[in-house]
């Protein structure tokens, strides 16, 4: 009997499988391929629903055990075959103080965690590996570090998985703040003292594009199980039509093997079934 096609994303945070990879997660899975999440943090310093870290009623204990059931149910929407949680500590945005805390992801040194990745993708084979690039996408740390365990544990696996970052097209970009326009909605713009994050890459840099389309009511319930991140969703304030327009397709860069051609493909597996 032949073995199922295995797919892999390692995600910082609960909710991260939702955002960027919530539409091949739940399409894959939906065409019978084994599907395994890797959640690196605890997500301790998310929103405790309308109150802040740092602010008084934030319990971070609280919070880590909302944010895991709320992860179990995206899981449960997405139809995810495996979820497996590190639980390293959620460091922050980059440049916060918990960055430097003790225990925190970002600052854990690589062995352990590469170790424990390695045994995953040892036991579960994956032929096709997601995360996010060298810069985490937009510079987050605990994103980064995923990054960097991926690759490393890949290696130390001995695997030969495919591996591609989740990313955006930056023509899409412009087009989704055209949506949001027409919408009567306004891009989220940075906090004070931060800059615009500079998304994406160019369209010829996309490797794989895959139609997303006919699952976005299931992204969008996935986001929306994260209760206590709500306020932080920009996307479900979005209408249901608005949002699989904008978030219908989902882009990737061929990491591994090299890419060798400028095809654009539409399945994660092309070549592999």
């Amino acid at each position: 009997m032949t073995r199922p096609l295995t797919l892999m994303a390692v995600h910082a945070h609960p909710d991260d499988e939702a955002t960027s990879t919530g539409g091949v997660l739940a399409k894959y899975a939906a065409e019978g391929v084994t599907t395994v999440l890797v959640t690196c943090t605890d997500g301790a310093l998310g929103d405790a629903g309308t109150v802040k870290p740092g602010e008084e009623g934030h319990s971070t204990a609280d919070v880590v055990a909302l944010r895991a059931a709320e992860l179990a149910e995206s899981c449960r929407i997405l139809g995810i075959t495996h979820a497996h949680q590190l639980g390293y500590h959620d460091s922050g945005m980059m440049g916060w103080p918990q960055n430097d805390a003790e225990g925190a992801f970002w600052t854990t040194p690589l062995d352990e965690p590469v170790a424990r990745l390695a045994e995953l993708v040892r036991q579960h084979r994956p032929d096709v590996v997601l995360t996010y690039d060298e810069n985490g996408f937009y510079g987050h740390p605990d994103h980064i570090q995923a990054h960097r365990i991926t690759v490393a544990a890949l290696d130390a696996a001995g695997s030969d998985a495919r591996l591609y970052y989740s990313t955006v097209r930056r023509s899409d970009v412009a087009r989704f703040g055209e949506l949001l326009r027409e919408a009567g909605e306004e891009f989220p713009e940075p906090e004070e003292g931060q800059e615009q994050p500079q998304w994406g890459v160019e369209d010829d840099e996309v490797a794989v594009e895959v139609d997303v389309a006919g699952f976005a009511p299931a992204k969008r319930a996935a986001l929306a199980a994260h209760t206590s991140q709500v306020e932080n969703i920009f996307f479900l304030r979005l209408s249901p039509e608005v949002f699989t327009a904008a978030m219908g397709r989902e882009a990737f860069v061929q990491a591994r093997p090299a890419r060798t051609s400028v095809e654009l493909h539409d399945d994660l597996f092309h070549g592999l079934r």
